[in-house]
């Protein structure tokens, strides 16, 4: 038995939501890893002992990954963290071992266990570390019906030990990394085997752990996230950018930081802000003295930047109207349910009774809505429900829709009674 999970022995186990009682024990700061911290591995020699060390360990598998997300381009990782019975905690560097797939291959088969799973796994999958079998610790977490599901939170309120704080958002490209991120590092794998078996217990209990299987399969199965289209639409501010002109504007300002960026390895925002792109929109500048003249173009901005800056508002600026943006995303679904009630009223009415239907549903659950079933599947199925609906109906639509068996099961009697009640 590890040293958390004697202490864990000695608690009674929170029920998710529940303020502490008294008598519980205050959380026991975790402050060194068991072993010490280890040796951060950044040569292919250091890294064939890791890779053999953690093939011939037993059990799942504590796997972390630390990005430096604002300080560099893309959310490549920066260090990744792992833990397994028999072969003790590992931190590998993948600047200087950029090729994991030893690795994840000698890991393979075993059950990967990660708190936010959706949030490492494609910076993992870039160096070679791809989970056949996966255990989400946070997505456990909802599905239990805990309040708080940072992974600080779910230790102290499962386990009661004590995580540090200080680090998450620290720049992890950093060469050397300083050794106390590097204990925090280590600390944020060392118990997230003991929260995983905590966990599967608690669901297990609460009826919920085969749902929770289904949802962590999905996530290992799940093919990687297509480009996003035009992301320069998700600007910050740019509800305030109404004609096409301007937004050209947006678009090219967006498509050149985006290229310096890339090309400096920094994040975008470090090279120009939003906010400068949207009141160089809004405003449309002639030529670089009055581009200056706005807010984050000021002075502390060389002639050579402000040039580039400009060039791409001229560039908007000379289009032809046929090359200029459309307003808004064309619509793959739906429209947003706020024109409803005008653009087709029994749709409408049809959405308020499933909305309804599984807020009520989710709250007996104790579980977020959005695990219950996610607000877009609702909005297609009400948007363009079965001619006949029927729970068989209703049921393979969302199977479509890519709703997991237990969701179904869960909401298509409330479901398809919501079309049926407003069918009319």
């Amino acid at each position: 038995m590890t040293d958390a999970q004697k202490t864990a022995a000695d608690m009674t186990l929170r029920a998710p939501g529940d303020s502490p009682p008294d008598s519980r024990p205050a959380p026991v700061p975790l402050l060194e890893p068991r072993e010490g911290i280890p040796p951060v591995t950044a040569t292919d020699e250091a890294l064939a002992g890791i890779v053999a060390a953690f093939a011939a360990g037993t059990g799942p598998v504590a796997v972390d990954a630390e990005r430096a997300s604002g300080y560099r381009y893309g959310q490549r990782a920066y260090l990744v963290q792992l833990r397994r019975e028999g072969a003790g905690s590992a931190l590998i560097d993948p600047v200087g071992c950029p090729d994991l797939s030893a690795l994840g291959e000698a890991i393979g088969d075993a059950e990967w266990v990660l708190h936010a799973a959706t949030q490492d796994l494609p910076c993992l999958r870039d160096i070679g570390m791809v989970p056949t079998r996966l255990f989400d610790t946070e997505l456990a977490g909802r599905l239990a019906g805990f309040a708080r599901v940072g992974l600080g939170a779910m230790v102290e309120n499962v386990l009661g030990f004590a995580l540090e704080k200080g680090h998450s958002a620290v720049d992890w490209s950093t060469r050397p990394l300083p050794e106390p991120w590097l204990r925090y590092a280590a600390l944020d794998v060392e118990l997230l085997v003991d929260l995983r078996d905590a966990l599967e217990e608690e669901l297990e209990e609460q009826g919920k752990l085969e749902w929770a299987r289904q949802e962590f399969a999905a996530i290992a199965a799940a093919p990687p996230p297509p480009p996003r289209k035009d992301p320069w639409r998700r600007t910050s501010g740019m509800h305030k950018v109404r004609r096409r002109r301007q937004m050209a504007v947006v678009r090219e300002l967006w498509t050149a930081r985006d290229q310096v960026a890339q090309r400096r390895d920094v994040s975008p925002g470090k090279v120009l802000g939003d906010a400068a792109i949207v009141e160089a929109a809004l405003n449309l500048p002639p030529n670089s003295h009055a581009l200056a003249a706005l807010p984050g173009f000021g002075h502390r901005m060389g002639r050579r930047q402000l040039e580039q800056w400009q060039a791409a508002v001229d560039r908007a600026r000379t289009l032809a109207e046929n090359e200029l943006p459309q307003p808004g995303q064309p619509l793959n679904g739906p429209p947003p349910p706020r024109s409803w009630a005008d653009k087709d009223p029994v749709a409408a009415a049809r959405l308020s009774a499933a909305r309804t239907a599984v807020t009520a549903l989710a709250e007996d659950l104790n579980l977020p809505q959005e695990n219950l079933i996610t607000p877009d599947t609702v909005r297609r199925l009400c948007w363009e429900p079965p001619a006949e609906p029927s729970q068989e109906s209703v049921a393979e639509l969302l199977k479509g829709h890519g709703a997991r068996p237990w969701q179904i099961a869960q909401v298509a009697p409330i479901l398809t009674e919501a079309l049926l009640t407003d069918a009319g």
